[in-house]
């Protein structure tokens, strides 16, 4: 498909520059050639979206509709993502380095997320009501909060601007996005998208930028409420602090460094693949991704050789190619950045094994499946968040070092733990520091459940009914169905007070 040789900001319903008139470039990671120019948003242009969005809230007819209204648009919004879909991916694809069939999935995902909400709106939405002593009904309401600004990330972009967009939209809120500026293909889809579904004007804004500018701005805006975040840990400390100043709600998910521990009893050839497959697969650009695999030591050796010659298979090359299985990182600065840590990786002492890139694709940000053998946790490579399609190899003796290495970092978004015994199963994932474990399992996502980390990997959870904790004010009305007794100051005999002196 042919893409736009500019991408405009969306703003009270209509494709619009920036006030300033200014763009950037957006590159392809697979050749590092210019794709399109694309707005670049400043503090006006942030302005302008949320006072669209404020005044679609205060005055449009979205917050007050009939739900079932509403929820069409949704629906509406899902139905033309899957007509889209193979666009979509194509140009999450260009932009990314997201192998094209991985690409589709996370498509298919963003079409979903509408539907879901849709229905959780209707089902779960719901508040609670107590009687007290035959006296008082007291009752609960979920109300919009009002603007919401969410800032997304690079990695798998369409279906995580779509994960917290769905929710916002379906409890009644407006929307200020502010994508990630080096994937801002698919978020412009996404306003097309939602332009042809036909919300209301101002109800859905994007404005594209970087975070220093367009960013800083959304979340200094007094006039939204909320900021969902999704990114680097350092970011999300830097939006915290400064969405104090008007007390906004947060929600933050934040990095990784995700262990997954194999004990020799487990299913290996599983465990091989859910390994392999979890760091590498998204070209290891993943929150999420088991980026630390603790082996029990009498496994380590054959396991390490498993794992070398399952590298050496997985198909390099170019993210349009259907075979493809591992793709360019995103950005060149991303690429010097992972190849920084691999670098580290040798000087602190790791054996690092990797395929050499393919010829012809020198021009690239390729990073191969990269393993980095004979690990401790001291190291560099083993604390902090790498976020490519490299994993640090350790050995464990014995369930409680397991769990110790485990948690000796400061992330805790999630983990991943393979052993044929269940009750060591259940006992060690409810022992890691994360907020969420899987048992035998890849990362299996569920709508239902609630999505987020615990320490340096975020704030607050979303996905779910949670989400509505999030996106909503609960109202508490307290109604007097009886005539309970009000305590009568002032009702009493008329007196004269006397001074000190006269007492």
């Amino acid at each position: 498909m042919a893409v736009q040789p500019k991408v405009l900001h969306y703003i009270n319903g209509q494709f619009v520059e920036g006030a300033a008139g200014l763009y950037f470039t957006n590159i392809n990671p697979f050749t590092n050639e210019p794709i399109n120019e694309v707005a670049e948003g400043r503090k006006e242009d942030i302005d302008a979206a949320v006072r669209a969005a404020k005044e679609a809230f205060d005055h449009g007819p979205w917050r007050t509709m009939p739900v079932e209204q509403r929820l069409r648009y949704l629906f509406r919004i899902a139905e033309l993502i899957e007509q889209r879909a193979d666009d979509i991916a194509y140009l999450e694809a260009l932009d990314t380095g997201i192998p094209i069939s991985q690409a589709k999935k996370q498509a298919a995902r963003a079409a979903e997320n509408f539907r879901f909400y849709a229905e959780m709106v209707k089902t779960r939405l719901v508040g609670e009501a107590y009687h007290v002593h035959g006296q008082f009904v007291n009752y609960t309401v979920h109300k919009p909060v009002g603007v919401a600004g969410l800032i997304t990330p690079w990695n798998t972009p369409f279906m995580l601007e779509t994960w917290k967009v769905a929710p916002a939209l379906a409890t009644g809120n407006t929307v200020v996005l502010k994508p990630a500026e080096w994937s801002p293909l698919t978020a412009n889809q996404l306003a097309e998208i939602i332009d042809e579904a036909g919300l209301p004007r101002g109800v859905f804004n994007v404005v594209h930028g970087f975070g220093e500018t367009a960013g800083a701005a959304l979340v200094a805006h007094p006039d939204v409420r909320l900021i969902s975040f999704t990114g680097e840990t350092t970011t999300g400390m830097d939006i915290i602090r400064n969405s104090a100043a008007t007390l906004k709600k947060t929600s933050m998910e934040l990095g990784g460094k995700s262990p997954l521990i194999v004990f020799a009893d487990a299913d290996l050839e599983r465990a091989l693949d859910a390994a392999v497959w979890g760091v590498f697969s998204l070209n290891g650009e993943r929150c999420t991704a088991n980026s630390r695999l603790l082996l029990e030591q009498s496994i380590y050796d054959e396991f390490v050789a498993w794992l070398k010659e399952r590298v050496d298979r997985i198909v390099i090359g170019d993210p349009m190619n259907p075979a493809t299985e591992l793709g360019p990182l995103i950005h060149r600065d991303h690429w010097e950045r992972v190849n920084r840590y691999i670098d580290i990786a040798r000087q602190e002492g790791a054996d690092v094994y990797a395929p050499s890139v393919p010829n012809g694709l020198e021009n690239g940000n390729f990073v191969p499946p990269t393993l980095l053998l004979n690990c401790h946790n001291g190291m560099k490579v083993a604390q902090e968040e790498i976020f490519g399609p490299v994993m640090a190899v350790m050995s464990f003796a014995d369930e409680e070092e397991a769990i110790r290495l485990a948690n000796d970092v400061k992330y805790g978004l999630a983990a991943y733990v393979w052993t044929n015994d269940l009750k060591r199963g259940h006992r060690v994932a409810q022992a890691i520091e994360s907020g969420m474990a899987w048992v035998n399992s890849p990362n299996v996502r569920d709508l239902r459940i609630p999505f987020g980390g615990t320490k340096y990997s975020g704030i607050g959870r979303e996905g779910g009914h949670y989400s509505f904790d999030f996106y909503t004010e609960v109202q508490v009305v307290h109604v007097a169905v009886g005539d309970p007794p009000i305590p009568a100051f002032g009702k009493g005999e008329k007196r004269t007070t006397l001074s000190a002196e006269q007492a």
